[in-house]
C-alpha cells in the first residue's frame, strides 16, 4: 500500500518561493558562463530514459516508508523542481558555480525534503531505494551526492552524474514503472553503475552571486 501525506503550511510557501525564483525580476537569472549555480532551482532529465527526476507527497509502502522519489516525462509538473544546496557545513554559497567533485544536496522544492538513500531495497527492480527525507531542507549525512561531471564546474545542459557520499551508488532509472496511484512513473534508484546515471539541467532559473 501507498500512503499519501495529508500536507502541510510549507506547500504555499515553498511554490511562492519557486515561482519568485522562475519569473523575471524574482531575483534570479541566467547566468552568462552557462554553469549551474547554487541556491538555482531546476529540473533534471535522465538522457537514457527522459524522464525528469520527481517527488511528492506520496510515501512508499515498502521498505523505509518515506516520501517516494520517481521520474515522470511531464514537462510542467512543478514537482519536478529541485534547489541545489551545500551540505549542513556550507560550503556553497547562493550564485556562486558549482564544482564537479563538490557535494551538494537537492532539496524537493515543493515538499521540503532532501534526496536521500540509504540500504533499503526499492520496491520494483530491488536495487537500493531512493527517497526524499527531512524537514525544511534539514535532514542527515545520507543527503550528500557528489557532481560527477568533465572539468572544473557543472555546465549547464552538459552531462553530470550524482555519486551518493554515504553508499557510493549512482542516481539512476532503468525503466521500471509503477502502477496506481502513481501509474506510469518510472523507478529511481541507486545502482553501483553509472550505465543509466547521466542527466542535463532540463530546466531551471540560476543565481548570479551576490
Amino acid at each position: 500500500m501507498w500512503s499519501a501525506g495529508c500536507g502541510g503550511s510549507a506547500g504555499p510557501v515553498l511554490l511562492g518561493l519557486l515561482l519568485a525564483l522562475l519569473v523575471p525580476g524574482g531575483g534570479a537569472a541566467k547566468t552568462g558562463a552557462g554553469l549551474v549555480t547554487c541556491g538555482s532551482v531546476l529540473k533534471l532529465l535522465n538522457t537514457h530514459h527522459r524522464v525528469r527526476l520527481h517527488s511528492h507527497d506520496i510515501k512508499y509502502g515498502s521498505g523505509s516508508g518515506q516520501q517516494s522519489v520517481t521520474g515522470v516525462e511531464a514537462l510542467d509538473d512543478a514537482n519536478s523542481y529541485w534547489r541545489i544546496r551545500g551540505g549542513s557545513e556550507g560550503g556553497c554559497p547562493r550564485g556562486s558555480p558549482v564544482r564537479c567533485g563538490q557535494a551538494v544536496r537537492l532539496t524537493h522544492v515543493l515538499t521540503g525534503k532532501n534526496l536521500h538513500t540509504h540500504h533499503f531495497p526499492s520496491p520494483l527492480s530491488n536495487n537500493q531505494e531512493v527517497s526524499a527525507f527531512g524537514e525544511d531542507g534539514e535532514g542527515d549525512d545520507l543527503d550528500l551526492w557528489t557532481v560527477r561531471c568533465s572539468g572544473q564546474h557543472w555546465e549547464r545542459e552538459a552531462a553530470v552524474r550524482f555519486q551518493h557520499v554515504g553508499t557510493s551508488v549512482f542516481l539512476s532509472v532503468t525503466g521500471e514503472q509503477y502502477g496506481s496511484p502513481i501509474r506510469g512513473q518510472h523507478e529511481v534508484h541507486g545502482m553501483p553503475s553509472a550505465n543509466t546515471a547521466q542527466y542535463v539541467e532540463g530546466h531551471g532559473r540560476h543565481l548570479h552571486q551576490a
